[in-house]
């Protein structure tokens, strides 16, 4: 079997680099952005909080209305109306113009993550479910550490419009290359509504979900404040803090596509074990750094190295999980995945402020470590490997479905 990547998959790739780099980059830019449009800064930033709320919130409904329509046109479509947004953006002649691009593309992007995410694993030939979702969430990623930096130096360049202006032309090309490459996958059979809502109520889901949330929450968390962490534990300055960062950047590569394979070789539910136990290691080893009085930026590097590499490797597993557990209705299974991580990372956000004003900011891991540990006992329950054919197992690896 080929394990050449598909161009379409290629495409997903850069569609989710673009919804990420647009989610990220005008807290690049906000400066600008508030001077340019005659506000305060602390209101250009609700720009950044409209954004995600309205991500996490429209990512599971959007996922329920458009659940029947094929995949091909969910995706092009989206692209098309996010492309569509952020020219406007780069547009905008006042502030409350921009909210309202901010949260059409808000809703655009939460279609295109879902659909792109239910495309990878309804295409992925058999037994590579994990690694085709860890190229998607790849995107994701490198958003993080190419597209966000590139948008803002482009934006301290040639003004904050041109950073939308750029994130519209990868929108465009991506929307040309779904519409040219991605293969015809049909949406779901006609239902009637409760079922395409049964993951609301499915326990299992709301399990996976909740083990997300406590994931986003906890484990971002270090995320949020892993430039204060390195101020108060190693001291040096900004070139310090933008090497760690790099780290989890390269890193968080690493792990997306670390996740996919072990998925595949593993099945989603004993890789996500792993995923959150060694996330949860990670982060004590990072508290004990904390708090050991030592100084070494070399010995902090290589810990923000392991924690990084865990921490991006959660989505691959967990999608796949996900998935098993209502196979009926995908699309809006990952859709509340995806709000559960975003919502979990917010929450993450607000506590470790009050962490890093009360504690310091050295107890963060401490206090995200908790938080995994809540996650790790809900992970669902790995089954006992049986002296089933090696089809059976490559089945299982894929359909497995969570304990409860």
């Amino acid at each position: 079997m080929s394990h050449r990547i598909p161009p379409w998959l290629l495409v997903l790739f850069a569609a989710l680099l673009a919804t990420g780099t647009d989610e990220f980059v005008i807290a690049g830019v906000l400066p600008e952005v508030a001077e340019s449009l005659d506000v305060t800064v602390s209101v250009a930033g609700q720009l950044v909080t409209a954004f995600a709320v309205v991500y996490a919130l429209g990512a599971p409904t959007l996922a329920v209305v458009l659940d029947r329509l094929p995949r091909r046109l969910v995706l092009g479509g989206g692209l098309a109306v996010f492309t569509v947004a952020n020219a406007a953006a780069a547009l905008a002649p006042e502030y409350w113009t921009l909210m309202a691009s901010r949260i059409v593309a808000a809703l655009a992007a939460a279609s295109v993550t879902s659909a792109a995410f239910a495309t990878a694993a309804s295409g992925a030939p058999e037994g590579r479910q994990g690694s085709y979702l860890s190229v998607v969430t790849a995107g994701m990623t490198v958003a993080l550490f190419t597209g966000v930096p590139l948008g803002t130096l482009l934006g301290g360049l040639y003004g904050w419009r041109a950073t939308f202006w750029l994130i519209a032309a990868v929108g465009a090309l991506s929307a040309l290359g779904v519409f040219t490459t991605a293969p015809r996958i049909a949406g779901s059979p006609a239902a009637p509504l409760a079922e395409r809502l049964s993951p609301l109520r499915s326990l299992p889901v709301a399990r996976l979900v909740t083990v997300t949330f406590l994931c986003g929450t906890g484990g971002l968390m270090f995320y949020n404040y892993i430039g204060p962490f390195t101020t108060a534990t190693v001291g040096g300055g900004a070139d310090l803090r933008a090497g760690m960062l790099l780290i989890v950047g390269l890193l968080g590569l690493v792990g997306a596509l670390f996740g996919g394979r072990v998925s595949d070789a593993l099945g989603p539910h004993r890789t996500l074990k792993l995923v959150v136990g060694g996330h949860l290691a990670a982060l004590i080893l990072a508290g004990l750094f904390g708090v050991s009085g030592v100084t070494s930026a070399i010995v902090l590097g290589i810990l923000v190295a392991l924690w990084s590499t865990f921490a991006w490797s959660l989505n691959p597993p967990m999608q796949g999980s996900v998935l098993a557990a209502a196979p009926q209705a995908g699309m809006t299974a990952m859709a509340l995945n995806i709000s559960g991580l975003y919502l979990g990372t917010g929450v993450g956000g607000a506590i470790g402020g009050v962490v890093v004003g009360t504690l310091g900011a050295s107890y963060v891991p401490f206090v995200g470590a908790v938080l995994m540990l809540v996650a790790f006992s809900l992970t669902p329950r790995v089954r006992q490997r049986t002296a089933h054919s090696t089809t059976t197992e490559q089945s299982e690896r894929v359909h497995e479905a969570p304990s409860t």
